[in-house]
């Protein structure tokens, strides 16, 4: 049972840190070898590389906010609620392998993005995406594994509910 939830501890910190230096990595990337104006086209116009640097929350919110409330809002409480997740993803055992894997991908993601506001100021976005209908705002590794881990927490959580509803049905 115990070398059960180490196993788990080792797999869930692998993710939350594998996850962190895929975004961490691929910013460094593009803060050293592209400029500010610079547009990279990687496939034609569906897939565009432009370095942007994001001082608020999603969509640039909160970028206007005096600098004492950014860092309330954008910096010491994302660290308590990350810091709540990961304690929270590695003592609870009842969530699914597919939720604790989601929230190790949040968590992540969340880190990579909090770092870059304490160390940088902002966010490094850089990945635009046009391909038809869908067309997104600038974003980065760290959002797609937010939202990758939104998805897989979200679905083993309707998973679950679903197969605990039929067991007791």
């Amino acid at each position: 049972m115990k070398t059960n939830r180490i196993r788990r501890a080792l797999l869930i910190s692998f993710l939350v840190l594998f996850n962190f230096s895929c975004d961490q990595i691929s910013k460094n990337i593009i803060r050293k070898r592209t400029n500010s104006n610079e547009i990279i086209h990687v496939i034609k116009d569906t897939l565009i590389l432009k370095k942007a640097e994001n001082t608020g929350a999603a969509l640039g919110l909160g970028s206007n906010l005096p600098s004492a409330l950014k860092t309330i809002y954008f910096q010491i409480l994302p660290v308590a609620f990350l810091l709540f997740l990961f304690r929270m993803i590695l003592i609870e055992t009842e969530f699914s392998k597919l939720t604790a894997i989601g929230i190790a991908f949040a968590i992540g993601g969340g880190t990579g993005n909090l770092y870059d506001r304490i160390a940088y100021g902002s966010v490094t976005d850089f990945i635009v995406l046009e391909a038809g209908i869908l067309k997104t705002v600038i974003f980065n590794i760290a959002d797609i594994s937010i939202i990758i881990g939104i998805v897989l927490a979200f679905t083993g959580l309707f998973l679950n509910k679903k197969n605990n509803l039929e067991t007791h049905l």
